[in-house]
């Protein structure tokens, strides 16, 4: 099969070829089956293991704030349900970010916190939120009861620490 260009008609590529007598079962003809299976589609991925698990119930907002009081969680101390949610939205003097010290952990709070956190920028550690409104929720769902202490990693050399209790 000879190239002989293509066309982008409404965001759809249109390849344009001509056979030039090759033969069945040629060169030609094998990369063109070649080129044709690496262009198909794969098949769906599956799930990945320890895929964050749904909020089952409340979500919970926690401002992220840095002013001239200084660099703080509003509220710094939560108390929510097993299945709860919580959003840490950034508000101002960012950037900002929430992240667990994985060494206080539990092995089945690490697991299931890993899980629940999506787009880690290290172990336990959300990614950075550097305009205002952005958000980041995490799932407690399938977290064991306890205390969890937190921090935002830019500023945690200025107190910036909160908790969340989950019952």
């Amino acid at each position: 099969m000879r190239f002989l260009g293509f066309a982008v008609v409404t965001g759809a590529a249109i390849l344009l070829g001509a056979c030039g007598g090759a033969k069945e079962g040629t060169a030609d003809t094998a990369a063109a089956g070649a080129t044709a299976a690496a262009a198909a589609p794969a098949a769906p991925a599956a799930p990945a293991a320890g895929a964050m698990a749904p909020i089952t119930g409340t979500t919970h907002t926690i401002n992220m704030v840095g002013d001239g009081q200084g660099y703080r969680f509003e509220p710094a101390d939560l108390t929510i349900a097993a299945g709860d949610g919580v959003k840490f939205v950034m508000v101002s003097g960012g950037p900002h970010n929430v992240a667990f010290d994985p060494a206080t952990l539990s092995a089945e709070a690490k697991t299931a916190l890993t899980a629940n956190m999506p787009e880690q920028a290290g172990e336990l550690s959300g990614k950075m939120l550097l305009n205002a409104n952005e958000e980041y929720t995490i799932s407690f769902a399938g977290v064991p009861a306890g205390a969890y202490d937190y921090h935002c990693t830019p500023h945690l050399a200025m107190n910036m620490k909160g908790k969340i209790t989950v019952k």
